[in-house]
């Protein structure tokens, strides 16, 4: 062989095991390949805890103003129990729920999940909150389904993602049904309002969320079940068995005490409140509305510059949207305005809504001019302006002035509320610099949490 033959041989062996070497970037791993460290210690030291739940009649929703649901009443029970504040965040599918959960942007994925083994790849599960069957969602007619024999070659539409999928299939296996299923991205109460409205002949749900659409859809049948009852739990990640230990004990606790059945029977057996919560015009499941006074509220939002939800939570807080409401200290109307503050601000009737808007507006623009020069962060204002409403804004001053006092910064809402809650001991209301005296200031704190806890809710649930 020539030297030059030899040379063109070697280079070819060469480019043909190139591959082999490759330097190319290696594959990402899997989302929930590497979670995040956060366990409950983690938790408790940054005060609150991240869940994530559906927006469904079942879950979490808002109802003439007042936010509800089975599993936000579970949590809030838990998130009480473990002395953390609740932060929820409003699932947008399964695959992504996995996904903030190990990227550590929640710490709880509060839906019923039957344990699988496709599932503990993304997650831990707790013991079972519950046992759920899965019901077939139907149009009653006479010919609908009440036997297996019957689903031969029938088609089934299911939200994507879900362990439906597997039960079918396993039903197709064992019986030779035939069933096609068609996976939609849809949520469990839109496939079941698209039975109703004979747009898919059938779908399968968790059997709460079955009984709960019954209550409102007379044309549909939930008798047939197609599974026995299943265990189902909440997920969270695998690398934190701290807080999966708390939840456990929670859930011990919770079944003892018979708060848990207690929930159940609220949302899912009392077919009458279910039916007025679910259907309600006031309600963001179906209406979509916060209160029978929204437009008012949007037209003081404007001149206030606010979020016009942010201003229903207030309004919620001071009067549940009910105009002829009164306080034992005499404050009265949809804003729960004092006499001389009426007064003050040209409200004649406080019993007429927009009169009492429009005053409690005006007073709240006021106490923005009060605060506007001190705190200029308007977010950080927001907190000041709603301490005044409450307690009045001599009281907050008094705190304001002692945060200057003692070093801290004034500007942020947490320095004068640490002032603020105390207002009511010796040593701080007796302070030269304090002017108004003794104030239960812990109640005006809370009061602030209180509406911002609502107004958060709201933005989740309710369109801007």
């Amino acid at each position: 062989m020539k030297k030059h033959t030899w040379h063109v041989f070697v280079f070819g062996i060469f480019i043909f095991f190139l591959p082999a070497c490759d330097n190319s970037e290696p594959a990402e791993p899997h989302f929930w390949e590497n979670p995040a460290e956060i366990d409950f210690d983690a938790i408790k030291e940054r005060g609150f805890i991240r869940a994530v739940v559906d927006n469904s009649s079942t879950s979490y929703y808002v109802y003439r103003g007042r936010t509800m649901g089975y599993e936000f009443e579970l949590l809030r029970n838990l998130s009480n129990r473990l002395g953390v504040e609740l932060h929820l965040v409003v699932s947008d599918g399964l695959e992504e729920s996995f996904r903030l959960l190990n990227q550590g942007k929640a710490d709880l994925i509060a839906i019923n999940f039957e344990r699988s083994e496709e599932r503990r790849k993304f997650a831990a599960f707790t013991n079972p909150i519950n046992e759920m069957r899965t019901i077939l969602v139907q149009q009653k007619r006479e010919d609908m389904i009440t036997s297996f024999d019957q689903l031969q070659n029938t088609e089934v539409f299911i939200k994507k993602g879900t362990i439906y999928k597997d039960k079918l299939r396993a039903l197709n296996d064992s019986l030779d049904l035939g069933i096609e299923v068609v996976e939609n991205e849809e949520s469990l109460e839109s496939l079941i309002l698209k039975v109703v409205e004979g747009e898919i002949p059938h779908t399968v749900v968790d059997e709460d969320i079955a009984l709960v659409n019954a209550t409102y859809y007379d044309e549909i049948d939930v008798s047939f079940a197609v599974s026995n009852p299943s265990q189902v739990g909440w997920a969270v990640r695998k690398n934190a068995p701290q807080l999966l230990g708390k939840l456990n004990e929670w859930i011990a606790r919770i079944h003892k005490s018979g708060f848990q059945a207690i929930l159940y029977q609220k949302y899912f057996l009392n077919k009458k409140n279910s039916y007025f919560r679910s259907s309600s015009a006031f309600s963001s499941v179906s209406g979509g509305r916060i209160s029978a006074f929204d437009e008012l509220i949007k037209e003081g939002a404007d001149m206030l510059g606010w979020d016009w939800r942010l201003l229903a939570s207030l309004v919620y807080k001071e009067s549940r949207f009910d105009t002829t409401a009164v306080s034992y200290a005499g404050a009265v109307g949809l804003l729960q305005l004092m006499p001389v503050t009426l007064r003050q601000f040209g409200v004649t009737n406080p019993n007429d809504p927009r009169e009492s808007l429009r005053g409690g507006v005006n007073y709240l623009r006021y106490l923005d001019g009060f605060w506007l020069e001190r705190i200029p962060d308007n977010n950080e204002r927001i907190r000041f302006i709603l301490a005044s409403y409450n307690i009045g804004h001599g009281h907050v001053q008094d705190a304001w002035r002692l945060a200057l006092k003692y070093g801290k910064d004034s500007r942020i809402w947490s320095s004068v509320a640490f002032y603020l809650e105390r207002k009511s001991k010796p040593e701080i209301y007796r302070d030269p610099l304090v002017t108004s005296g003794y104030a239960k200031g812990h109640l005006a704190v809370q009061y602030v949490i209180d509406i911002l806890s609502l107004y958060e809710s709201y933005k989740v649930l309710v369109n801007p």
